[in-house]
């Protein structure tokens, strides 16, 4: 151990350096290797590979600067990522250059979820369930904004960061501030009664929450539910700018559109005005040149009816001769469709005369034919030929022997008249062979 310098008599005095060193001599030799549990805080990799974080305690407010060189995170294999429960093994040290207790880590393992990040994610999985997040809910930013709101801290960086971006794309869009805590634990109902000053007062066409980068803790205020609910029920637009890039919390989830950083947010809301001013220009110019040749060109053709109005009446003699040859024209197609109509019509009637014609010719030859075969069946022809149409009492025709009997009056139908008989006897035909 290091002896004190400069000590007066009957009074130890050390140096800062020497009570450093004799510190962390106390610390080695009491603490070897040792094994602590804990949950991951501002966890940062550097360029090196080196891994620098706090190890902070679930139930309490006491927290551990830990470093995790290069060598011992390869050979973890992973990284932890914010609020992380994990088991680190290693060693209890004393960072001389500045005095500051730290555990140097040789491995590390997971320990479950930290406390806090469960509680962000049965959250997350509440608030999803009722749609808070859903993206169908998300609501479209105005293209060019007249005034943009921002809810931030007044003393953080991410306010200078925002009004910074918007002076520089945007001059003239009017930035509102609506001041509010961003850390601690009156930080939610700061920003939710920021959020409803902004609502009420109606005054911006899209509103910012942003505030700079920070541990899980730091960050909580955002993922409080009653933030995540203020702003869904905000009349207009939410981009949220919370944190880094990495870092994502429920208000990012329920904004209308997240943005990586306050200086992105602030970009996302405003299109830089230099592009729409020369926009502006080239349309100018565009509708300048064609409403110039626009103008010379009805300028030509008022002259072109000047020069016809100044000799009106060759324009009367040009349009008389042109009736005189329509009227030609129309008296000639008069005489050549009456003619067409005429030949037309005599065609019409030579061929319905044939027809007619034929037609009667052919009715003719059918009357005769039929006359012809109905005089062959008449059965007055066949009677005179000597046959006698036989009739028993009841006027039926007799056709057969098979039913008379002796005796039965017949009646006999000649072709000059009637004569009655009576049957003597019945010879029935021999059947053929």
């Amino acid at each position: 151990m290091n002896e004190p310098v400069g000590a007066l008599p009957g009074r130890r005095v050390w140096s800062v350096g020497a009570l450093i060193a004799a510190v962390a001599e106390v610390v080695d030799s009491g603490f070897g290797a040792c094994t602590v549990r804990g949950e991951i805080s501002g966890f940062n990799r550097a360029a090196s590979g080196h891994c620098y974080f706090n190890l902070k305690d679930p139930e309490g407010g006491a927290a551990l600067r830990c470093a995790m060189f290069r060598r011992a995170a390869q050979l973890a294999g992973w990284l932890p990522r914010e609020g992380d429960a994990v088991e680190l093994r290693g060693r209890l040290a004393v960072y001389e250059p500045r005095g500051e207790l730290q555990f140097v880590v040789e491995a590390m393992q997971r320990s479950g979820a930290g406390a806090l990040y469960e509680r962000f994610l049965r959250l997350k999985a509440l608030l999803e369930g009722e749609g808070l997040f859903d993206v169908a809910a998300k609501r479209s930013l105005p293209v060019f904004p007249r005034a943009v709101g921002v809810v931030t801290s007044l003393a953080g960086a991410a306010l200078h960061d925002v009004a910074t971006t918007l002076e520089r794309r945007s001059p003239h869009v009017r930035v509102v501030v609506y001041p509010s805590l961003v850390q601690g634990a009156e930080a939610p109902a700061a920003l939710c009664e920021a959020i409803s000053a902004a609502a009420a007062r109606n005054e911006v066409d899209v509103l910012i929450v942003c505030r700079g980068g920070g541990s899980l803790e730091d960050l909580w205020a955002f993922n409080d539910e009653r933030v995540v609910r203020a702003l869904r029920s905000a009349p207009m637009p939410v981009v949220s700018g919370v944190g880094h890039e990495t870092d994502v919390t429920l208000a990012d989830l329920a904004a209308d559109l997240r943005a990586p950083t306050p200086t992105a947010a602030a970009e996302l809301v405003a299109p830089a005005t230099r592009p729409a001013e020369e926009q502006l220009d080239a349309n100018a110019l565009a509708l300048g040149r064609r409403m110039h040749a626009g103008l010379e060109r009805e300028a030509q053709r008022l002259d072109r009816i000047a020069l016809r109005l100044a000799r009106p009446g060759e324009g009367v003699a040009r349009r008389g001769h042109g009736l005189d040859l329509l009227a030609q024209r129309l008296a000639a197609a008069t005489r050549r469709e009456l003619t067409r109509r005429v030949a037309t019509i005599d065609a019409r009637a030579t061929r319905a005369h044939t027809l007619l014609a034929r037609t009667i010719a052919l009715h003719v030859g059918r009357v005769e034919s039929a006359a012809i075969r109905l005089q062959a069946v008449d059965p007055s022809r066949v009677l005179a030929r000597g046959y006698a149409l036989l009739r028993d009492a009841d006027g039926h025709a007799v056709s057969s022997v098979a039913g008379l009997r002796p005796g039965q009056p017949l009646r006999a139908t000649l072709h000059d008249g009637d004569a009655g008989l009576e049957v003597r006897t019945i010879h029935p035909a021999a059947p053929a062979a």
